[in-house]
């Protein structure tokens, strides 16, 4: 590592430009961005679920005039006018590859385009065309510390993936990263049947799609085949889905809780390790369950909101 790369922010703040978009199922967009700003993007090898920012541009499609030389690229975001600086989400990377001389980040977006669910950024992947820009903010590569990737069993000999569509191209990234002689169970609930997509997993990973069907709601299919499977004699029960209260997040991992819980970790290896994401309501829920009801260790989960139904998200 550079003494140069050491003392810079840690994050890049790139321009992206659209270089590929496929429409791989009818809830997922796969968008290529390229650009050189991305030659010290990111770490290749083990990305598994690390999360960077997207700005997409406002309402006249014309992206703020950001410094991306800035160590500071929040305050620049922060410093443009609300209505003149476009709106950032977070998602999960796909892929990071490198063609040729040039990396370049893939990400799956899921299009929520329903009444009352739809937001920018599903609006602008819907119509994105190759040639389109926006700003991608990730982890600088070559860092000692890399930050962003939540994703940390240890030395747990199994885990358990579980989340909705909104997670399921971390959980597809982890599962392709993961060494493997890996073993475990991945649950992934989609929109439909047509949503299952080709996942390289581990041989000793069993993935087991969820197609949601005639208007079920988020987590109807989820929480039961995760309780099911761990053995909780309430699995068959009517779905309790408890969104928290307010505008907050559910974001508990190993060595953070977002409620403010004490954490101690184990002092000995744990045998599986959890990692849940998705709607929060149903991440809350799925929480309630394995830590109250089953008695799983909080230094062996991590649970993460990714959104919350019927609310507009930022960041």
């Amino acid at each position: 590592m550079s003494a140069d790369t050491a003392t810079r922010s840690p994050f890049v703040l790139a321009l992206g430009h659209v270089r590929r978009v496929d429409r791989i199922s009818p809830s997922f967009v796969r968008i290529t961005f390229g650009g050189e700003d991305f030659a010290e993007f990111g770490d290749l090898g083990d990305v598994f679920d690390v999360r960077i920012k997207i700005v997409f541009p406002p309402a006249s499609g014309v992206l703020p005039p950001l410094d991306r030389q800035s160590e500071d690229w929040w305050g620049a975001y922060l410093a443009v006018a609300e209505d003149e600086r476009g709106s950032m989400r977070t998602y999960s990377v796909r892929e990071l590859r490198v063609v040729g001389e040039e990396t370049e980040v893939v990400v799956d977006f899921v299009l929520h385009l329903e009444p009352g669910l739809t937001g920018p950024a599903s609006l602008w992947a819907s119509a994105a065309a190759v040639g389109d820009q926006v700003f991608v903010v990730g982890p600088r590569r070559g860092r000692a510390v890399r930050s962003g990737i939540e994703y940390a069993p240890g030395a747990a000999r199994s885990v358990l993936l579980a989340g909705d569509e909104t997670a399921a191209p971390a959980i597809a990234r982890i599962l392709e990263d993961a060494p493997r002689e890996l073993r475990g169970t991945a649950f992934i609930e989609v929109p439909t049947t047509s949503d299952i997509l080709s996942i390289d997993a581990p041989a000793g990973v069993e993935v087991t799609w969820l197609p949601r069907a005639g208007g079920q709601a988020h987590g109807s299919l989820l929480i039961p085949a995760v309780l099911a499977h761990l053995g909780d004699a309430d699995a068959d029960a009517e779905v309790d889905v408890r969104d928290l209260e307010g505008d907050e997040l559910l974001w508990e991992t190993p060595d953070y809780s977002g409620l403010g819980e004490e954490i101690t970790v184990a002092d000995a290896p744990t045998d599986r390790y959890f990692w849940i994401a998705g709607e929060s309501g149903v991440v809350t829920t799925l929480r309630r369950h394995l830590v109250k009801d089953l008695g799983v260790d909080r230094a062996q989960v991590a649970f993460m909101g990714y959104w919350r139904r019927g609310v507009a998200m930022r960041g």
